[in-house]
């Protein structure tokens, strides 16, 4: 059985299981073990496709990297060169754009290295089109610039948010406040300076569990 059919599998579980304080953990262990398949879907294949060969491999230069993610024909491009001296190809048609186009914006005393990345499609976290590329360069940035239509833009903003959570990544937000420390027995120990409002210690071993983390 593939990863994907893995993960069809747990949805269709999930969907199934009704939603209350028995199921919680279940369902907070079903959901852990998605986001695993997922990731492992984009390094596999990430991996597999040989992203130096296409042009994805572009090494980190200047301050700071900032990706532009968005849909195909959203005006990439067309920002890359006007803010920076590259020359990204642009088209009245999707996909114009097929590896990574770097820029160097300068900003004061600052270089800022943009990258042009090439439109994504829905299902991008499950590896679809050349989504597993683009999320591979997005988790090597230190910032993500979202593109949008802008006669659509809140709906490409949830569909872009949610294919970009789907694989851990996290925009505007803070990175939780968590450290791991591996003893050589005893069993996973949890311990919080504040109270836990999502997920409790039973959860959070369970999910610690899905990753083999045992100690």
């Amino acid at each position: 059985i593939g990863l994907q059919d893995k993960i069809k599998a747990i949805e269709d579980e999930i969907f199934k299981t009704q939603k209350n304080k028995h199921t919680e953990y279940h369902l907070g262990t079903l959901k852990a073990k998605i986001a695993m398949l997922r990731r492992q879907i984009i390094e596999n294949e990430t991996a597999a496709s040989g992203i130096k060969g296409e042009g994805f491999d572009v090494e980190k230069f200047g301050n700071a990297r900032v990706s532009l993610i968005g849909f195909p024909s959203v005006g990439k491009s067309s920002l890359l060169n006007a803010l920076t001296p590259a020359q990204s190809e642009c088209a009245a048609y999707e996909f114009t754009t097929v590896t990574c186009i770097p820029g160097i914006l300068y900003y004061n005393d600052a270089k800022i290295q943009l990258l042009d990345l090439p439109g994504i499609i829905e299902g991008a976290s499950e590896g679809k089109g050349k989504g597993k590329q683009v999320i591979a360069v997005a988790r090597s940035s230190d910032m993500i610039m979202m593109v949008l239509d802008a006669q659509k833009w809140e709906e490409e903003k949830a569909k872009l948010t949610a294919e970009l959570e789907a694989v851990g990544i996290r925009l505007n937000k803070q990175r939780p406040d968590i450290s791991l420390r591996k003893i050589a027995s005893g069993g996973v120990m949890v311990n919080s300076t504040a109270k836990l409002t999502k997920l409790d210690e039973k959860m959070i071993k369970s999910i610690m569990h899905e990753y083999k983390i045992h100690n």
